[in-house]
């Protein structure tokens, strides 16, 4: 898996959403309580990638910090982060994964102990269709690591895709199916290290 990926973790592949009736724009501190009102989630996704080509997989997410994702065969690779990192593992090798700082993704904006989308510097679009409202938001102190796409249904407000544009400018969406909140994740999902070895027997 290239490391292109990367790209991945903050985006979902893109589905048609459905067409509900006319919504107004959700307000910015709706958003933020969304994804502060819940610690665990999980839902199958579908990613496309940079190259066009399609990706389905699971997404299991721990906040704050950690995320995973497991990709369905032929691909069997993995992206996680836990500690502080991202992690990408080769689905065909045994080798260690390639690995960068979990801040300096775009992802590590929804995946903070607290979501806080009323700081304007962070938000740099905020716009709806009448259907769904679409957020863009990136690291104001360091806008070269990219930023996210975050789209969401309302009543109630959920989130159903994101787009993660990286810091070559390559993007990657990914579509969430239902994602179902709470419950006990294990934290061994998100533990790099244990991973890592774990591969290597």
């Amino acid at each position: 898996m290239s490391i292109s990926r990367r790209t991945l973790l903050l985006s979902l592949p893109a589905f048609a959403l459905a067409s509900p009736a006319f919504a107004q724009r959700i307000p910015l501190n709706e958003l933020s309580r969304y994804f502060n009102s819940f610690s665990t989630a999980q839902a199958d996704f579908t990613q496309i990638n940079p190259d066009g080509s399609i990706s389905t997989g699971r997404m299991f997410m721990r906040r704050p910090g950690r995320v995973r994702f497991e990709y369905n065969p032929p691909e069997q690779s993995l992206v996680m982060a836990g500690g502080g990192q991202v992690a990408v593992f080769d689905g065909r090798s045994n080798q260690g994964p390639n690995q960068y700082p979990l801040r300096q993704t775009p992802l590590n904006l929804i995946l903070e102990q607290n979501v806080d989308f009323s700081n304007r510097r962070m938000i740099v679009g905020h716009t709806d269709d009448g259907t769904t409202t679409t957020v863009v938001a990136q690291d104001p102190e360091n806008p070269q690591y990219g930023s996210i796409r975050l789209i969401f249904s309302a009543n109630p407000t959920e989130l159903r895709q994101w787009v993660i544009r990286d810091d070559t400018g390559a993007e990657t969406t990914v579509i969430l199916g239902e994602l179902t909140f709470g419950g006990n994740l294990s934290a061994r999902l998100f533990n790099i290290t244990a991973e890592t070895t774990a591969r290597r027997r």
